[in-house]
């Protein structure tokens, strides 16, 4: 099941016919998913890896674009119909309702989402999704073996890519995606705790503003 994934996603980045691994993906039990992704780790692979294929192929093959490529319920996967929203809130942010910044549950989540999420929210993966706009993290190809390490490479890296210090200011500037999830990050604090993981500097005295974020279409970044 996370081949598949994996599979999926090379058939987008190389632009060759993804029918195969799409229905292989489809004609799982709900069962098979459920036992085969029964960790965090194996969840956040899989899922990590569908959104960013999916996206692909909602976006350039079925011509969807903001807002509705988020939302409609286009992606089958053993007897289901997911969007993206599902993925990333329901399944990869422990149903967190979209718009709360992370800090409130969706109301009624449906049932299926609640026994696929993971059981802890892990900030580190806003920084391997990727919804086709510049500002977004470049797509890699996760796996099961590597995923704490892959995680934590990709968010090094945007980190250090997205971040300005103005130590005159006592001011650091970061990526809009800290704002829209920040209690993810566990707020305020949580990213100055980040900050000094990534830059190896006490950022308590300063304070955080956060970026304009560039929705200019950018499809196919990937990662080498």
């Amino acid at each position: 099941m996370l081949k598949l994934s994996e599979e999926l996603l090379y058939k987008v980045k190389i632009k060759a016919d993804s029918k195969a691994e799409e229905k292989a993906l489809s004609d799982l039990s709900y069962n098979q998913l459920l036992e085969g992704l029964n960790n965090d780790a194996a969840k956040k692979t899989f899922w990590v890896n569908m959104y960013n294929a999916w996206y692909q192929i909602l976006a350039i093959r079925l011509n969807k674009t903001r807002p509705k490529i988020f939302t409609e319920k286009l992606i089958p996967l053993a007897g289901l119909s997911l969007s993206l929203d599902d993925i990333e809130h329901g399944i990869l942010r422990k149903y967190r309702w979209k718009w709360s910044m992370g800090y409130l549950p969706q109301f009624l989540p449906q049932k299926a989402i609640k026994e696929l999420a993971v059981d802890s929210i892990d900030y580190r993966i806003h920084f391997a999704l990727n919804c086709g706009a510049k500002s977004c993290p470049p797509i890699a190809f996760y796996r099961y073996a590597n995923i704490d390490r892959q995680l934590d490479m990709a968010t090094m890296s945007f980190m250090k890519g997205e971040s300005v210090i103005d130590d005159d200011k006592k001011q650091v500037t970061v990526s809009k995606i800290l704002s829209w999830f920040k209690g993810d990050f566990g707020g305020t604090k949580g990213i100055k705790a980040l900050l000094k993981k990534v830059f190896l500097r006490d950022f308590s005295a300063y304070s955080i503003q956060f970026n304009d974020y560039n929705w200019d279409k950018d499809l196919g970044n990937f990662s080498n």
